[in-house]
């Protein structure tokens, strides 16, 4: 992929996001994925089924998925390939809605503001909108930790490994990466009624960010320099094969501590810290902001170099 499609995609996300008018006409891609998915899972994951019968449906769902994807990739890249050297530029705008850059930063801005302003209610609401775990009872630490965490982590998510899959495959590839990355998010949960049937999404969300994770958290530790002993220490601390990795570089290029006990749904888990050194607050959470945008922007520089010795 000589053209600097994966530029153009970083760049058109960077300065627009997925517009909000665009959202409201069309919806998102993802939206797409999630429709198939609840369709396969009516489907296939039946509660009087064995489960293995409930694993076969999970694994049938996620190959429904990739076939769909890379097939709808492979047509839409063919496509542009007829508008002859404009067609990069299409393909462009095809990989942008697959970025969240300029997502990830927009959830972010609204909990800095309510910290700002010592509306801790308005920071859990805003943080709420990016975690999965209990927020009523956080304090100003455990918003901020929240936040770090779920920016690092969605680093790797919504940019690396977007952006890795787009260069090592082209338009299938980062549409693959997300439909697995949409199934993971829906179904790849250890409880009923997916422990069984959202396994195979789990676990190929786990494979495809292999390499996006350890890429996230060198460019973490480049961006925020600090970061690589304590990264390369509690890299493996996460229960996530992949997330310690950011998460951990995170934690040692703003010298706090991540993770940690957290509630989810109720129930108080034993989680381990992530880091060392002082307690997350907002001035970290500001600078975690500094580094993830110094992240993004090595993110372009990589991009361009792509397509400069493409």
């Amino acid at each position: 992929m000589a053209e600097p499609v994966a530029l153009l995609a970083l760049c058109l996300d960077a300065a627009f996001g997925w517009p909000t008018r665009l959202y409201a006409r069309i919806g998102h891609p993802v939206g797409a994925f999630a429709k198939i998915i609840a369709r396969c899972e009516r489907w296939w994951n039946r509660r009087e089924a064995s489960p293995a019968a409930q694993t076969a449906g999970g694994i049938a769902t996620v190959l429904v998925l990739i076939a769909l994807a890379g097939l709808g990739g492979t047509i839409l890249t063919i496509a542009a390939s007829t508008f002859g050297s404009s067609g990069w530029l299409i393909l462009s705008l095809l990989a942008w809605p697959a970025l969240a850059q300029r997502s990830l930063d927009t959830h972010i801005v609204p909990v800095i503001e309510a910290l700002r302003a010592d509306d801790i209610d308005q920071a859990k609401t805003a943080v709420g909108m990016i975690v999965g775990r209990d927020t009523a009872a956080l304090d100003q630490t455990g918003i901020c930790r929240a936040a770090i965490e779920s920016l690092a982590e969605s680093f790797c998510d919504g940019v690396v490994a977007p952006l890795f899959w787009l260069l090592v495959a082209g338009l299938p590839g980062i549409w693959i990466m997300k439909a697995v990355n949409t199934a993971d998010s829906l179904i790849g949960h250890k409880e009923a009624p997916y422990r069984h049937f959202g396994w195979a999404a789990a676990r190929l969300d786990d494979l495809m960010n292999l390499a996006p994770a350890r890429i996230s958290a060198l460019l973490i530790c480049l961006a925020g320099p600090g970061g690589w002993k304590i990264g390369w220490r509690y890299r493996y601390t996460h229960a996530s094969p992949n997330a310690g990795w950011p998460e951990a570089a995170m934690a040692g290029a703003l010298g706090v501590r991540l993770a940690g006990p957290a509630s989810y749904d109720g129930v108080m888990l034993a989680k381990p810290w992530i880091g060392e050194g002082s307690e997350a607050n907002l001035e970290s959470l500001v600078r975690a902001r500094r580094v993830y945008h110094r992240s993004c922007a090595i993110c372009w520089i990589i991009a361009g170099g792509a397509a400069w010795l493409g």
